[in-house]
Parts: structure tokens; sequence; C-alpha cells
């Protein structure tokens, strides 16, 4: 049976909204990827960022793939801009017994993101372990963190803000060590902290059709890849193997995370 006359319609009218939506996200996309790092970070980010002997960046992560499953638009960003970078793994992600397995994907992963091994340091430790349910000791994490800040000189900070992203007990466990540092005063003068927002569900599978709302909400620092830097970015994720599970090639398709970083100011 052939459509009526208004059969069509409302199908056309959110045909064109979302062609509108793309290639306005898209143009966003170009512009802020081109600017580099200056653009995307503000306030006190921007100033780190500006100051003569530059950014020394450590990226705070729980699990050998987190580097390249939710921050490779900041360190790839940070990259761009010609900072430096470097990696704090946390655990060797033995939840299933393969943490030399995975320690020597994080290597290859953090190469192909413009960070040498020599830059990459693994903490596995048996107190902290990969464990979803399991929510790290704030004094240990604290203590191996500031450790490395101070031996490396680092006057950046990225890490999961409270919601970890993901929801992960060892994610959040980060945040509230370097919440810790952060009110206690325990970094080193100048040292800022940035955490990666965490965003419900719907925003957090649309992809690049984020960008509009990471544009206009409030924000400390945005990084935005292009689409040469996204597809760097899931080579670094297929470098972990061991963990390419069929909804994580989903992931790779359509999660903003693989293109857009929004991070806030502790």
């Amino acid at each position: 049976m052939a459509a009526g006359p208004w059969g069509w319609g409302p199908a056309v009218v959110l045909a064109l909204l979302l062609a509108l939506l793309l290639g306005g996200a898209r143009r966003l996309r170009r512009r802020y990827a081109a600017g580099g790092a200056g653009p995307a970070l503000r306030g006190r980010a921007a100033a780190a960022a500006a100051r003569a002997d530059g950014v020394r960046a450590l990226l705070v992560t729980a699990h050998p793939d987190d580097e390249a499953m939710f921050f490779a638009p900041t360190v790839l960003g940070l990259g761009r801009a010609g900072a430096r970078a470097a990696v704090l793994c946390c655990s060797a992600g033995n939840y299933y017994n393969q943490g030399e397995i995975r320690k020597k994907e994080l290597e290859q992963s953090c190469f192909l993101l413009g960070i040498p091994a020599s830059d990459v340091t693994v903490i596995d430790h048996r107190d902290l372990p990969d464990n979803p349910a399991v929510e790290w000791d704030t004094q240990l994490l604290a203590a191996f963190v500031l450790k490395h800040v101070e031996a490396n000189n680092i006057n950046l900070v990225v890490t999961f803000d409270a919601g970890g992203v993901s929801g992960h007990a060892n994610h959040i466990s980060l945040y509230t060590a370097l919440r810790y540092l952060h009110s206690e005063q325990k970094l080193p003068e100048g040292c800022c902290v940035l955490v990666l927002e965490s965003v419900n569900l719907f925003r957090k599978y649309i992809s690049v059709l984020d960008v509009p709302v990471s544009c206009l909400l409030p924000r400390d620092a945005l990084f935005i890849l292009t689409e040469e830097e996204t597809e760097q970015a899931r080579r670094a994720m297929w470098c972990h193997r061991s963990q390419l599970l069929w909804f994580r090639h989903i992931y790779m398709l359509f999660s903003r995370y693989m293109v857009i970083n929004s991070l806030r100011l502790l």
C-alpha cells in the first residue's frame, strides 16, 4: 500500500534534522581539532598550558585499555599541542589472570598514542586489585600518585570523575584519591587536576553527534579528535586484543569517548 500524502513527513523531517546536526557536529569537530590544546583549555588549565616550561601531563588510569577506551582524545589533543604525557596505570588488569599480557598491550597502545614505554608505569600491588567490586584504599593510592607526580615534575594530572564514566569502583577510587590530594593541598604548587566528565547513556553512545552538546555545556577542557585521529585511537584500542569482546567493537564505533573528552578542574 502506498504511503499517504503525509505518510513520510515525520521521517523526512527527522532525516533532515539528523543531517543538519551531523553537518554541524562535523564543522565543530574540525574547528576544535584544528585549534589544538590552547582553545581546548580554559582558566587554570589554560594557564598551566601557557607556562614557559610547558605541560607535563600524567594520565592516571585504573586498568590497561583505559588510556585508549576513555582518554585517547585528551592524550592525542595534548600531544598535538606539544605537551609531554605519561601514564600511571594503577593495576595490571589481572581480573582474569591476564596481567602480563595486558601490560604488553598497554605499552603497544601507548606507543600508538605517542607515549613511549619509558613513560608508562604500571602499579601491580596486591592491595590494588583489578576488581569492579573493590574500592581501593585512598591513602595507599594517593601515596603512589603523589610520589610519581613529584618524581616527574608533573603539572597536570588527568583522571576519572566521581562517576568513573562506567561506574567502575576502581575508576572512582582514582577520583577519590586525587580529590584527597587536591583538597589537602598535597600536590606541588601549580599542579592542576582535570577529571573526565561522565555523561548519561544516551550521550555516551551518539559519537560525533555529541560534539554540539559538549561545546555548549560548561567545562574546563574539551578535546575533539579529527577523523584521522579517531582511527588512531581505534588502532590503539585494537592493541588490547585480550579485551576485545563483541560489545567493545560496538563501543569503538559509537562511544563519544573515542572522539570527545570534556573535563573539569578539581
